[in-house]
């Protein structure tokens, strides 16, 4: 199957090591002075490492990989201790992976994994970060200083851009942190009323996951980039309920990477049914191309429907295909 895994560019990796700690699930090791990914089994393809990297040689990539398998990992991670789990734990909930959180936890309560803590060993194990010259900074008391630590501070995000970091506004975070009460002090995310009706982040195409938990069994909306700035109600109207992916037709490049994705979301998240959302001009029509020869491709006959938009924002035309 292709998903989105981690890449690593031997001339660039110096052998420094700091990915190996910041790959909680056992992904990465340093073979040869250079980090390897020894199986895609584990690699969740969440991009937790590639802020640790000082010489930005983690990047990701879309390929022929395994599926992630979490209960493999957690197999993996429990030998390591209660610290590492933890960290896992809190990676997955960061992400919000919910359903492998889910997975997580049950292991843990399957297995009867002791999660107490050790005498003198009461707070997780401090994260270092290092800079570009290999010089430790200061170790941090909890994970949100972790993560402002290695945020970019400027404009080049590089592989690891916070902007594509996927996050599911539809998940009920209260039962997340339920979940993982009495398994740790995890600090608590604060529970907020979205302002819209999107669900889900990122949107742009190219920077989705197809395999993404909130692509699972869900309606997904694919509307071309004008759409939503030419139609007032668009949130209303189209978006409310679905899991949202945006592109252009015209100007975007490798538009088979596009097909490949809705491909995937198809034939292995099982979406339920996907609406096109186009604008009346000629050039938008390359959107439903993309979304029948999806659902060709993938051997699912999902319903598709098909809306096309004029510039001033009225709905011209609807049908099912």
């Amino acid at each position: 199957m292709k998903r989105t895994i981690i890449k690593i560019d031997e001339e660039l990796c110096n052998g420094c090591g700091n990915c190996v700690p910041n790959c909680h699930e056992g992904a990465l090791q340093i073979i040869d002075g250079k980090a390897r990914l020894i199986s895609d089994l584990f690699c969740d393809g969440l991009g937790a490492c590639i802020g640790h990297c000082p010489e930005g040689a983690i990047t990701m990539e879309e390929r022929e990989a395994e599926p992630y398998d979490e209960i493999k990992v957690m197999e993996l991670m429990v030998p390591k201790g209660r610290n590492t789990i933890l960290a896992h734990l809190e990676h997955l909930r960061d992400h919000n992976e919910t359903e492998l959180l889910k997975q997580a936890i049950n292991y843990i309560k399957e297995h009867k994994v002791d999660m107490s803590p050790k005498e003198g060993n009461n707070q997780p194990q401090h994260i270092h970060h290092h800079n570009h010259e290999h010089q430790p900074v200061k170790s941090f008391e909890n994970i949100s200083q972790a993560r402002a630590s290695v945020a970019p501070e400027s404009s080049g995000c590089g592989g690891g851009c916070p902007g594509s970091k996927p996050i599911d506004f539809n998940i009920d975070l209260n039962k997340v942190n339920e979940a993982v009460a009495g398994i740790s002090t995890i600090e608590a995310i604060p529970v907020t009323e979205a302002p819209s009706e999107l669900r889900q982040w990122p949107v742009q195409l190219h920077l989705l996951n197809p395999n993404a938990g909130y692509f699972k069994n869900a309606d997904v909306l694919l509307a071309a980039d004008c759409v939503a700035f030419s139609m007032g109600n668009f949130h209303n109207h189209y978006l409310k309920g679905k899991t949202l992916a945006i592109a252009c037709p015209k100007l975007d490049s490798n538009k088979e990477s596009y097909v490949e994705k809705l491909t995937a979301m198809i034939s292995q998240s099982n979406i339920n049914t996907l609406s096109v959302v186009m604008m009346e001009v000629p050039c938008c029509g390359g959107l439903i191309q993309m979304a029948m020869m999806a659902r060709q491709q993938a051997g699912r006959n999902i319903p598709i429907k098909k809306s096309i938009i004029s510039a001033q924002g009225s709905v011209l035309h609807e049908e099912w295909v």
